[in-house]
């Protein structure tokens, strides 16, 4: 039987979801937060570390997540600008360890043959691909609400979710985001009328907590280091409208390294193992139904 009734913190479960959903899905924007997730870099060196960003994207990028408050931008001469995580995109991290994770163990993979054995073997997909991947299924608009609801209440109608999920809208409204969430293998219909989540869609339960969790955090202002005047990359943790004051450039520049950077090993989380980020194009595979939710 279904559950009627939700608990009383799942609005605001939808709405952190949401906000936090819609600062990571625009393309790319995951992929400029891990490479930034070791080191702060200039322009010129984040630019080889994305080599599939055409001219002109990566700047809308960086502003996008500059202006959200999880990326700093820091002037030390007119020529010398650094962009870096801040605490907020530091605390960020282990949300992406979550969601690659889901996406490595629940999405589908072709099965490639194997240079070393020559066998077939599930094809290995770079993390940040992987957020992308489960991302382009769950940040549509009104699927986070629609799962979050089903993992609330177990099962319930159309109607149900309707009202619940997609307030202010008509019956009929939802019915192409529920269909598309089944048509991902995140949903399914059950004998009786109502519908429930998949294994896969279950299995999303920590990511959400880990959205949510994060979206809930302290604001910045409550941090002693921020107030104490330590370094802006470090400290900052709010979206702020202009340049940060110019810096004294550091005494020894850092040399550039040598690998792309990657995030470091999160608590709780998958580490990413060096080179993993860039160690493949980005695959190019068909949609197909089966093998587990669809890319």
């Amino acid at each position: 039987m279904a559950t009627t009734a939700q608990p009383p913190t799942t609005p605001n479960d939808l709405a952190s979801v949401t906000k936090t959903l819609d600062l990571l899905a625009p393309r790319w924007s995951v992929w400029v937060l891990m490479t930034l997730s070791s080191q702060p870099l200039r322009y010129a060196e984040i630019k080889p570390r994305l080599p599939w960003l055409a001219d002109g994207q990566l700047h809308p990028r960086l502003r996008h997540l500059t202006g959200a408050g999880v990326v700093e931008r820091t002037e030390y001469a007119p020529r010398h600008v650094t962009y870096g995580l801040t605490r907020r995109g530091a605390e960020l991290l282990p949300v992406l360890a979550q969601i690659a994770s889901w996406g490595d163990t629940y999405l589908e993979k072709q099965f490639v043959t194997s240079k070393a054995t020559g066998e077939l073997e599930p094809e290995r997909i770079p993390p940040a691909q992987n957020i992308d991947d489960a991302l382009a299924l769950i940040a549509p608009r009104h699927a986070a609400p629609i799962l979050v609801t089903l993992q609330a209440r177990g099962r319930a109608s159309a109607k149900s979710l309707a009202a619940e999920a997609m307030p202010g809208y008509g019956l009929t409204a939802v019915y192409k985001p529920l269909d598309r969430l089944v048509a991902d293998g995140l949903v399914t219909a059950t004998g009786s009328g109502d519908f429930q989540l998949s294994a896969s869609g279950r299995a999303l339960a920590p990511v959400f907590q880990s959205i949510t969790a994060w979206a809930l955090l302290p604001p910045a202002g409550s941090d002693p280091l921020r107030q104490r005047g330590t370094a802006p990359s470090r400290t900052r943790s709010g979206p702020w409208a202009t340049t940060p004051t110019r810096l004294p450039a550091p005494a020894v520049p850092a040399a550039p390294s040598v690998g792309p950077a990657l995030v470091p090993t999160p608590l709780d989380g998958p580490a990413w193992k060096s080179g993993d980020l860039f160690s493949h194009q980005i695959p190019a595979r068909p949609i197909t139904p089966a093998g587990g939710p669809r890319r």
